[in-house]
């Protein structure tokens, strides 16, 4: 590909090869990519709802300390995928970098599988908070941090790459990309189910060491496929930082705060430029209407030279306002990802202390959240093959339903699943007290793990599918990891939550005991903390319903948007605050000799 001077072209994420080969991409290469997403969460799922029990009963860590080490590797996890995605947008392509991030996860899977095998290794039981030290505890929290980085660079790069794989701009495409993440979503959920079940059943039932070895020949299994399917890919080059872009607009919309904005948009600033007297077309992004302060980022005074940190073009500036208007659409799903922190913990805890028969067979406690996958493994294609066609008839919509409509259906599942949480806590808690060496079936939990799958399906994808398609093309992998940012401060919440609730209740309930108190379930409140987060989940959706309505779609800002110029033709646009109207003329003036000159040509 020739090397172009103008920054607009990179960022616009040009292929490798000049020319986009249809014959590349779509679902061909993306089924490297749903291998992936398989084994990987087999190995992340069963890691995630048995580590617990790992740092408890080898690492020797206590009860709070073993459920912090999770909830804080967790949250740390989903949070660092903002690291592989700033890094797939700004340095490595998409394919490198989760290739990069999965050799790291793979490496701490083996130091993880090492530790748990020799007896050497691990620390001895000695009654305090956290027994490790020395070489032990550098080992054993290497591997954590590693695995975390591991798998949050995978995932900050991965969706984003498998989305690359279709044209949104193609309206057959742009069907097949909102089936995409649908079918993304269940490769991760046949994965998770093999791995809540096998994969923990061996690590429990035999030895950790085994079960770590299982998922670590899983990953390199999936990563190997990932790599062998490198020439079905459209690969895409990363472009400008998209962090420093944002910080040029915030910097230098400051600078020109007292600057008077121009009365029409057109007298903004937009650069183009051409090198090699080859001529780019590039798409740019509709000026709008909202947060007008920041477009005097695009104001250029006469006299001074259009440079970086001096002015900003106008499609950079929408590209900040894309993204502030997404960060309330983040902030409202917090909540419910706080709600499936609940699932994680304490439906697990109410799970080992119910019937967990089935038949001859005994469920074990960690593999519970087997319910909801299961649900969703049979939803999902319901949701794609039927619901989809039908409602895509009705709207015309390519995903059958607007994204931010499925994730408000999501919010409103959640809460129910909240509500229904509690009542199912209060017959689990009456039946434990009356008679606890008869308690209620395990499986009476699976209409709460049932409606929040649902929710999660609706959400989940509803997320990931808006913030690629309304995401700039300079930042789809940094904005795709704002939904593991919503499920990490989920998590974080979710602890703070439990102590402020414990803290207050303390005080205010006559018996002087928190609703969340001691290690006794039948003791405590646990049906009121789930209906004060039902309640959260209520008041929550309407913030959101109001976000939501507000929200401006780009397909709806490109309505009306004129055709794609080539760079030559595009102006250089300047305004003086004081010299508006002499600006005014001398465009209307140039307009009228390149008029003038036109016609002349013609005869």
């Amino acid at each position: 590909m020739s090397r172009m001077a103008d920054a607009e072209v990179k960022e616009e994420y040009k292929p490798l090869n000049p020319r986009w080969e249809k014959h590349k991409g779509g679902f061909r290469a993306s089924m490297f990519i749903f291998v992936l997403s398989a084994l990987d969460n087999m190995g992340f799922v069963a890691n995630m709802v048995s580590l617990v029990l790992y740092f408890y009963g080898v690492m020797h860590f206590d009860l709070s300390s073993s459920a912090n080490t999770l909830t804080n590797f967790m949250g740390s996890t989903f949070l660092l995928s903002l690291v592989g995605g700033f890094i797939s947008d700004t340095y490595l392509n998409r394919l490198t970098t989760c290739l990069l991030f999965g050799s790291l996860q793979v490496l701490a899977l083996i130091v993880l599988t090492v530790q748990a095998a020799s007896k050497s290794l691990q620390p001895e039981a000695c009654g305090k908070a956290s027994c490790l030290e020395g070489g032990k505890a550098v080992m054993f929290y290497t591997s954590l941090c590693l695995l975390a980085l591991g798998i949050g660079g995978v995932r900050g790069s991965m969706t984003a790459f498998g989305a690359d794989q279709f044209d949104e701009k193609d309206p057959i495409e742009a069907k097949a990309l909102a089936s995409f993440f649908n079918w993304l979503l269940l490769s991760s959920t046949t994965g998770g189910i093999v791995g809540v079940t096998g994969v923990v059943w061996v690590s429990t039932q035999r030895a950790w060491h085994w079960g770590f070895l299982i998922i670590t020949v899983s990953a390199s299994l999936g990563f190997l496929t990932l790599a062998l399917g490198k020439p079905f890919y459209r690969i895409k080059t990363p472009g400008d930082s998209p962090i420093l872009r944002i910080v040029q607009v915030i910097v230098v919309a400051f600078k020109n705060r007292k600057l008077a904005l121009p009365d029409s948009h057109e007298l903004l600033y937009e650069i183009t430029e051409k090198e090699n007297d080859t001529v780019a077309k590039v798409e740019k992004i509709a000026h709008s209407n909202q947060m007008r302060c920041l477009d005097k980022a695009a104001i250029v005074q006469e006299g001074s030279k259009p440079q970086a940190w001096q002015v900003c073009t106008v499609t950079q500036v929408e590209e900040v306002k894309i993204l502030t208007r997404m960060l309330p659409i983040l902030f409202s799903t917090i909540i419910m990802n706080t709600c499936l922190a609940q699932l994680q913990t304490f439906s697990v805890q109410q799970g080992n202390v119910m019937n967990l028969k089935l038949a001859s067979f005994t469920v074990p406690a960690p593999s519970i959240p087997v319910i909801p996958l299961i649900f969703l493994s049979f939803l999902i294609p319901i949701y794609e093959l039927f619901f989809v066609p039908f409602a895509r008839n009705i709207t015309h919509h390519p995903s059958g339903i607007t994204q931010l409509q499925r994730v408000g259906v999501g919010l409103i599942l959640s809460a129910i699943s909240m509500a229904v949480a509690g009542v199912i806590e209060v017959k689990r808690r009456n039946q434990g007290r009356k008679d606890p060496f008869k308690p209620i079936s395990l499986f009476w939990l699976s209409f709460q793990y049932a409606i929040f799958g649902i929710a999660d399906m609706f959400t989940l994808v509803g997320l990931l599918e808006f913030f690629y398609r309304e995401s700039p093309a300079s930042m789809k992998s940094l904005a795709t990891s704002f939904t593991w940012l919503s499920m990490s401060l989920g998590y974080f919440l979710s602890t703070v939550f439990v102590d402020i609730i414990n803290a207050v209740t303390e005080r205010i309930t006559p018996s002087k005991q928190g609703w969340l108190h001691g290690f006794d379930l039948n003791q405590n409140n646990l049906n009121l903390f789930y209906w004060f987060l039902a309640i959260l989940s209520c008041l929550n959706f309407f913030n959101y319903l109001y976000w939501a309505c507000r929200y401006k779609y780009k397909s709806e800002e490109r309505e009306g948007k004129p055709k794609l110029k080539a760079l030559d033709e595009m102006p250089l646009r300047k305004l003086d605050s004081e010299a508006n109207t002499n600006e005014s003329s001398r465009c209307s003036e140039a307009k009228t000799e390149a008029s003038d000159e036109t016609e002349d040509g013609k005869h």
